[in-house]
């Protein structure tokens, strides 16, 4: 008996981050476009689901592992690593050096393809009243900012020198609904960013393409016309939540959060004086 289901574009997707708020998602999401989805974290997971899934424990600061974790994988959604501002000891092992890990491996397997987990506090430090697009020079507001910087200089490289494409996704702010008024223009929904992750996965020839992960919310910060080529059209809004989070205090003249686009991030920080 032959199936009636359509091929789907890859044999095994590797998804690192997949204990994560957006890993989870992912995890769900990308069974559509593979056959198998590998799901790694350092951190606890919930089992595999039937045999589309394989679960492996990984830290990304191991080279070695890392290089066994790729073994096999058709590309990479990149979303591992540390999520917040912290101490540029724990970002460097984290997201630096792992990510330098992700890419030794994709070139060592002659995987094609990485999707990396970029953030907007590479660009955090323009006033909200500014446009940025991919090719504004960089203003990264934080150690978490410049390391995900770095591993955009990373899949540049990599894809000058060994081919390997990457989509960068510089994510605004992606939960279930913005949870202030600073994300009525970051907010990034957990339907738009699997929309997202499956364009940077399926569009061809994209070199090395940043791209803002937001949703079509009214007021934006950021211009996708140098990442038209993906397709990427988000559906939702943050409108419908506008009035609910208008009811919140303003922050003051003199916060981060009412004058620049990387809003607490700015300030957070230095560790350890």
């Amino acid at each position: 008996m032959t199936s009636n289901s359509p091929a789907k574009p890859f044999n095994r997707l590797l998804l690192t981050g997949a204990a994560g708020g957006l890993g989870q998602i992912l995890r769900q999401a990308l069974q559509a476009h593979a056959n198998v989805v590998r799901a790694s974290d350092i951190s606890p997971m919930a089992p595999p689901v039937g045999a589309h899934e394989e679960v492996v424990t990984c830290n990304l600061a191991d080279k070695a592992g890392v290089l066994a974790l790729a073994a096999g994988v058709d590309a990479i959604v990149h979303m591992g690593g540390i999520s917040t501002e912290r101490a540029f000891e724990e970002i460097l092992q984290a997201n630096i050096v792992g990510t330098f890990h992700i890419y030794e491996a994709a070139r060592k397997h002659g995987i094609g393809r990485v999707v990396f987990a970029s953030s907007n506090h590479v660009t955090g430090f323009y006033p909200q009243d500014e446009l940025v697009d991919a090719r504004s020079p960089r203003r990264p507001d934080c150690y978490y900012g410049l390391s995900k910087a770095y591993g955009e200089d990373l899949a540049t490289f990599y894809y000058h020198r060994y081919g390997i494409q990457t989509v960068s996704l510089r994510i605004g702010s992606s939960f279930p609904a913005p949870r202030n008024l600073r994300m009525l223009s970051t907010w990034l929904s957990y339907a738009d960013l699997a929309h997202l992750v499956e364009r940077a996965l399926l569009a061809e020839d994209v070199g090395h393409t940043v791209v803002y992960g937001v949703s079509a919310n009214r007021e934006l910060w950021w211009s996708n016309r140098y990442a038209a080529h993906l397709g990427f059209n988000p559906q939702d809004s943050s409108e419908g939540f506008r009035a609910a989070l208008e009811q919140q205090p303003e922050p003051s003249a003199c916060d981060p959060a009412a004058r620049l686009q990387g809003g607490a991030f700015t300030t957070a920080g230095p560790f350890g004086d």
